[in-house]
Protein backbone atom coordinates (compact mmCIF):
# COMPACT_ATOMS: atom_id res chain seq x y z
CA UNK A 1 0.00 0.00 0.00
CA UNK A 2 1.53 3.22 -1.24
CA UNK A 3 1.43 6.29 0.22
CA UNK A 4 -0.74 7.43 -2.87
CA UNK A 5 -3.33 5.04 -1.70
CA UNK A 6 -6.85 6.50 -1.68
CA UNK A 7 -7.92 6.58 1.90
CA UNK A 8 -11.54 5.18 0.22
CA UNK A 9 -9.22 1.35 0.18
CA UNK A 10 -7.52 1.65 3.25
CA UNK A 11 -9.41 -1.02 5.76
CA UNK A 12 -11.44 0.48 9.33
CA UNK A 13 -8.88 1.37 11.72
CA UNK A 14 -9.82 0.64 15.34
CA UNK A 15 -8.75 1.49 18.59
CA UNK A 16 -7.29 -0.95 21.54
CA UNK A 17 -5.08 -1.64 24.17
CA UNK A 18 -1.75 -2.38 23.01
CA UNK A 19 -0.73 -6.27 23.35
CA UNK A 20 2.96 -8.02 23.74
CA UNK A 21 2.63 -8.94 20.45
CA UNK A 22 1.96 -5.34 18.69
CA UNK A 23 5.51 -4.50 19.71
CA UNK A 24 7.22 -4.78 16.02
CA UNK A 25 4.53 -3.35 14.82
CA UNK A 26 4.34 -0.19 17.14
CA UNK A 27 8.38 0.27 16.45
CA UNK A 28 8.03 0.25 12.78
CA UNK A 29 5.26 3.28 12.85
CA UNK A 30 8.13 4.96 15.02
CA UNK A 31 10.82 4.66 12.94
CA UNK A 32 8.54 5.80 9.97
CA UNK A 33 6.67 8.62 11.41
CA UNK A 34 9.37 9.82 14.03
CA UNK A 35 12.62 8.57 12.53
CA UNK A 36 15.64 8.06 14.73
CA UNK A 37 18.73 9.60 16.42
CA UNK A 38 22.28 7.76 17.82
CA UNK A 39 20.27 8.48 21.74
CA UNK A 40 17.22 7.26 20.54
CA UNK A 41 17.04 4.35 18.47
CA UNK A 42 13.49 2.73 18.27
CA UNK A 43 14.42 -0.51 19.85
CA UNK A 44 12.92 -2.89 21.87
CA UNK A 45 15.60 -2.55 25.01
CA UNK A 46 14.66 1.34 24.58
CA UNK A 47 10.55 0.68 24.65
CA UNK A 48 11.35 -1.53 27.36
CA UNK A 49 13.06 0.78 29.67
CA UNK A 50 10.52 3.92 29.02
CA UNK A 51 7.35 1.72 29.62
CA UNK A 52 7.91 -1.88 31.33
CA UNK A 53 11.08 -1.04 33.57
CA UNK A 54 9.70 2.77 34.98
CA UNK A 55 9.65 2.89 38.22
CA UNK A 56 6.31 4.29 38.05
CA UNK A 57 4.78 1.99 36.50
CA UNK A 58 4.20 0.54 33.34
CA UNK A 59 2.58 2.80 30.57
CA UNK A 60 -0.59 3.37 29.13
CA UNK A 61 -0.17 2.15 25.43
CA UNK A 62 -2.85 2.02 22.91
CA UNK A 63 -2.88 1.07 19.11
CA UNK A 64 -4.33 1.48 15.81
CA UNK A 65 -4.65 -1.05 13.90
CA UNK A 66 -5.96 -1.22 10.20
CA UNK A 67 -6.59 -5.35 9.65
CA UNK A 68 -4.02 -6.91 11.51
CA UNK A 69 -1.76 -4.01 10.91
CA UNK A 70 -0.24 -1.32 13.53
CA UNK A 71 -0.54 2.19 12.26
CA UNK A 72 -0.87 4.03 14.80
CA UNK A 73 0.37 4.23 18.67
CA UNK A 74 -0.48 6.35 21.79
CA UNK A 75 1.66 5.76 24.64
CA UNK A 76 1.36 7.69 27.92
CA UNK A 77 4.25 7.10 30.61
CA UNK A 78 3.18 6.55 34.20
CA UNK A 79 4.75 9.16 36.36
CA UNK A 80 4.25 11.17 39.53
CA UNK A 81 4.94 14.57 41.20
CA UNK A 82 4.92 15.89 44.48
CA UNK A 83 4.21 19.41 45.60
CA UNK A 84 5.58 21.63 48.26
CA UNK A 85 2.90 20.67 50.53
CA UNK A 86 3.70 16.61 49.66
CA UNK A 87 0.62 16.61 47.66
CA UNK A 88 1.23 14.24 45.15
CA UNK A 89 -0.18 13.69 41.31
CA UNK A 90 -0.74 10.81 39.96
CA UNK A 91 0.35 11.39 36.35
CA UNK A 92 0.91 10.24 33.06
CA UNK A 93 3.69 11.48 30.44
CA UNK A 94 2.78 11.71 26.72
CA UNK A 95 5.83 10.33 24.74
CA UNK A 96 5.57 7.86 22.02
CA UNK A 97 2.52 9.27 19.61
CA UNK A 98 2.66 8.22 15.66
CA UNK A 99 0.35 7.36 12.82
CA UNK A 100 2.41 5.77 9.95
CA UNK A 101 3.03 7.94 7.35
CA UNK A 102 0.58 5.73 5.03
CA UNK A 103 -2.38 5.89 7.03
CA UNK A 104 -1.85 10.14 7.78
CA UNK A 105 -5.29 12.32 7.63
CA UNK A 106 -7.69 9.93 9.06
CA UNK A 107 -7.87 11.68 12.35
CA UNK A 108 -6.14 8.57 14.17
CA UNK A 109 -3.96 11.16 16.14
CA UNK A 110 -7.54 12.36 17.46
CA UNK A 111 -8.54 9.10 17.93
CA UNK A 112 -5.72 7.28 20.27
CA UNK A 113 -5.75 10.74 22.01
CA UNK A 114 -9.75 11.00 23.22
CA UNK A 115 -9.14 7.16 23.92
CA UNK A 116 -6.52 7.66 25.83
CA UNK A 117 -7.73 10.35 28.17
CA UNK A 118 -10.69 8.50 28.91
CA UNK A 119 -8.81 5.58 30.07
CA UNK A 120 -6.73 7.97 32.24
CA UNK A 121 -9.53 9.33 33.77
CA UNK A 122 -11.61 6.10 34.31
CA UNK A 123 -7.75 4.86 35.74
CA UNK A 124 -8.03 7.92 37.90
CA UNK A 125 -5.03 9.69 37.35
CA UNK A 126 -4.82 13.25 38.04
CA UNK A 127 -2.87 15.19 34.99
CA UNK A 128 -1.53 14.46 31.45
CA UNK A 129 1.53 16.47 30.68
CA UNK A 130 4.20 16.80 27.53
CA UNK A 131 6.30 18.70 25.82
CA UNK A 132 4.93 18.09 21.87
CA UNK A 133 6.44 19.51 18.71
CA UNK A 134 5.29 22.74 16.70
CA UNK A 135 3.14 20.31 14.24
CA UNK A 136 1.26 18.43 17.11
CA UNK A 137 1.05 21.45 19.83
CA UNK A 138 -2.54 23.12 18.18
CA UNK A 139 -3.91 19.34 18.18
CA UNK A 140 -3.47 19.26 21.78
CA UNK A 141 -4.89 22.81 22.85
CA UNK A 142 -7.92 21.84 20.67
CA UNK A 143 -8.25 18.86 23.08
CA UNK A 144 -7.95 20.49 26.36
CA UNK A 145 -4.33 20.81 26.73
CA UNK A 146 -3.49 24.12 28.38
CA UNK A 147 -0.08 25.63 27.83
CA UNK A 148 2.20 25.85 30.68
CA UNK A 149 5.35 27.99 29.38
CA UNK A 150 8.10 28.16 27.31
CA UNK A 151 11.40 25.89 27.90
CA UNK A 152 14.57 27.70 27.04
CA UNK A 153 18.18 27.15 27.40
CA UNK A 154 20.65 28.15 29.40
CA UNK A 155 24.17 27.59 27.72
CA UNK A 156 28.19 28.11 27.94
CA UNK A 157 30.11 27.79 24.80
CA UNK A 158 33.73 26.42 24.33
CA UNK A 159 35.64 29.24 22.13
CA UNK A 160 38.83 26.80 22.29
CA UNK A 161 39.63 23.36 22.39
CA UNK A 162 36.45 21.72 21.12
CA UNK A 163 36.67 18.00 20.56
CA UNK A 164 35.79 16.80 16.67
CA UNK A 165 34.39 13.65 17.06
CA UNK A 166 33.34 11.70 13.77
CA UNK A 167 29.97 10.29 13.18
CA UNK A 168 28.72 7.86 16.31
CA UNK A 169 27.48 7.96 19.40
CA UNK A 170 29.60 10.52 22.23
CA UNK A 171 30.41 9.09 25.34
CA UNK A 172 31.10 11.38 28.51
CA UNK A 173 33.87 10.58 29.04
CA UNK A 174 35.40 11.82 25.58
CA UNK A 175 34.63 15.03 26.30
CA UNK A 176 35.16 15.33 30.60
CA UNK A 177 38.01 13.26 32.00
CA UNK A 178 37.10 13.72 35.71
CA UNK A 179 33.57 12.15 35.35
CA UNK A 180 32.66 9.48 37.92
CA UNK A 181 29.74 6.49 37.35
CA UNK A 182 26.03 8.33 38.86
CA UNK A 183 25.46 7.10 42.42
CA UNK A 184 22.01 6.42 42.48
CA UNK A 185 21.36 7.71 46.07
CA UNK A 186 22.09 11.25 45.71
CA UNK A 187 20.08 13.31 48.16
CA UNK A 188 17.46 15.37 46.34
CA UNK A 189 15.83 18.79 48.12
CA UNK A 190 12.65 19.28 48.92
CA UNK A 191 9.93 20.65 46.01
CA UNK A 192 9.31 24.37 45.30
CA UNK A 193 6.66 23.51 42.63
CA UNK A 194 5.81 20.27 41.23
CA UNK A 195 8.59 18.23 40.72
CA UNK A 196 9.70 14.17 39.95
CA UNK A 197 10.62 12.92 43.29
CA UNK A 198 14.14 11.80 43.07
CA UNK A 199 14.17 8.28 44.60
CA UNK A 200 17.08 5.95 44.37
CA UNK A 201 14.99 3.64 42.09
CA UNK A 202 14.11 6.61 40.06
CA UNK A 203 18.05 7.81 39.61
CA UNK A 204 19.06 4.13 39.38
CA UNK A 205 16.25 3.93 36.76
CA UNK A 206 16.78 7.20 35.03
CA UNK A 207 20.66 7.72 34.92
CA UNK A 208 22.31 4.21 35.02
CA UNK A 209 19.89 1.75 32.92
CA UNK A 210 19.06 4.00 29.64
CA UNK A 211 19.82 1.68 27.05
CA UNK A 212 21.73 4.38 24.83
CA UNK A 213 22.32 7.10 26.73
CA UNK A 214 25.69 7.46 29.17
CA UNK A 215 25.42 9.68 31.90
CA UNK A 216 28.11 10.73 34.58
CA UNK A 217 28.42 12.87 37.67
CA UNK A 218 31.38 15.66 38.83
CA UNK A 219 30.93 16.56 42.47
CA UNK A 220 32.51 19.35 44.34
CA UNK A 221 31.41 21.20 47.93
CA UNK A 222 28.50 18.48 48.40
CA UNK A 223 26.62 19.16 45.16
CA UNK A 224 26.46 16.74 42.28
CA UNK A 225 26.43 17.47 38.74
CA UNK A 226 24.85 14.94 36.29
CA UNK A 227 26.20 15.24 32.78
CA UNK A 228 26.05 13.35 29.22
CA UNK A 229 27.43 13.74 26.13
CA UNK A 230 25.47 14.31 22.79
CA UNK A 231 25.58 14.78 19.06
CA UNK A 232 23.18 17.83 17.94
CA UNK A 233 23.36 18.62 14.63
CA UNK A 234 26.65 17.47 14.20
CA UNK A 235 28.06 18.94 16.88
CA UNK A 236 29.21 17.66 20.20
CA UNK A 237 27.36 19.25 23.51
CA UNK A 238 27.88 18.28 26.88
CA UNK A 239 24.21 18.39 28.66
CA UNK A 240 23.79 19.18 32.35
CA UNK A 241 20.89 16.81 33.21
CA UNK A 242 20.56 17.59 36.66
CA UNK A 243 22.01 19.40 39.74
CA UNK A 244 21.56 17.11 43.25
CA UNK A 245 22.62 18.02 46.68
CA UNK A 246 23.58 21.50 47.22
CA UNK A 247 22.48 23.91 44.87
CA UNK A 248 26.37 24.90 44.46
CA UNK A 249 28.26 26.41 40.88
CA UNK A 250 31.38 24.72 41.98
CA UNK A 251 30.58 21.00 40.00
CA UNK A 252 29.07 23.29 37.24
CA UNK A 253 32.43 25.60 37.01
CA UNK A 254 34.72 22.53 36.84
CA UNK A 255 32.99 20.98 33.93
CA UNK A 256 32.54 24.16 32.40
CA UNK A 257 36.55 24.56 32.73
CA UNK A 258 37.14 20.60 31.61
CA UNK A 259 34.84 19.66 28.82
CA UNK A 260 35.93 19.30 25.42
CA UNK A 261 32.80 19.68 23.69
CA UNK A 262 31.58 22.66 22.03
CA UNK A 263 29.29 23.89 24.79
CA UNK A 264 28.11 22.81 27.69
CA UNK A 265 23.53 23.59 28.32
CA UNK A 266 20.81 22.48 30.32
CA UNK A 267 17.77 24.23 31.73
CA UNK A 268 16.22 24.53 34.92
CA UNK A 269 13.07 26.43 36.57
CA UNK A 270 13.16 29.81 36.94
CA UNK A 271 13.57 31.35 39.91
CA UNK A 272 15.28 27.49 41.35
CA UNK A 273 18.26 27.67 43.24
CA UNK A 274 19.88 25.08 40.69
CA UNK A 275 18.83 27.79 38.13
CA UNK A 276 20.65 30.28 40.16
CA UNK A 277 23.79 28.05 40.23
CA UNK A 278 24.48 27.33 36.76
CA UNK A 279 24.04 30.79 36.02
CA UNK A 280 26.76 31.98 38.65
CA UNK A 281 28.76 29.18 36.50
CA UNK A 282 28.72 31.01 33.81
CA UNK A 283 26.05 29.27 31.41
CA UNK A 284 23.40 32.21 29.93
CA UNK A 285 19.98 32.08 29.37
CA UNK A 286 19.36 32.18 25.57
CA UNK A 287 16.60 33.92 23.63
CA UNK A 288 15.03 30.61 22.20
CA UNK A 289 12.74 28.30 23.07
CA UNK A 290 13.47 24.82 22.60
CA UNK A 291 9.98 22.93 24.22
CA UNK A 292 6.81 23.74 25.35
CA UNK A 293 5.11 22.26 28.03
CA UNK A 294 1.35 21.81 28.15
CA UNK A 295 -0.63 20.18 30.67
CA UNK A 296 -4.09 18.09 30.67
CA UNK A 297 -5.66 17.93 33.90
CA UNK A 298 -8.25 15.01 34.61
CA UNK A 299 -10.26 16.47 37.64
CA UNK A 300 -12.48 19.51 37.40
CA UNK A 301 -10.36 21.21 40.57
CA UNK A 302 -6.82 21.27 39.33
CA UNK A 303 -4.98 24.14 37.71
CA UNK A 304 -1.69 23.06 36.03
CA UNK A 305 -0.20 26.81 36.40
CA UNK A 306 2.37 28.32 34.44
CA UNK A 307 6.14 27.53 34.84
CA UNK A 308 6.71 28.96 38.39
CA UNK A 309 3.96 25.99 39.47
CA UNK A 310 6.75 23.87 38.29
CA UNK A 311 10.30 22.34 39.40
CA UNK A 312 11.76 20.62 36.89
CA UNK A 313 15.38 20.41 35.22
CA UNK A 314 16.81 19.32 32.18
CA UNK A 315 16.32 16.13 33.22
CA UNK A 316 12.66 15.25 33.40
CA UNK A 317 12.33 16.54 29.70
CA UNK A 318 15.45 14.65 28.09
CA UNK A 319 15.36 11.61 26.17
CA UNK A 320 12.02 10.69 27.14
Amino acid sequence: MSASTPASLHPEVDIRRAEPGDLPGILEVLKAALGETPLLRRSPDLWRWKHVDNPFGPSLVLVAVAGERVVGVRALMRWELVGPSGARLRCLRAVDTATHPEFTRRGIFRKLTTAAVEEAGAQGFDLIFNTPNAKSGPGYLSMGWRPVGRIGVLARPRLIGASHPGSGLARVDEYLPDVSPVDPALEDRPPRGWRTPRTIAYQRWRFLQHPTARYGMVQRNDATAIVRANLRSGRPELVLSDLLGRADPAPVRAIARRHRARYLAGWFSPGSPERRAAIRAGLVPLPVTTLRLVARPLRADLEVGDLSRWDLATSDLELL
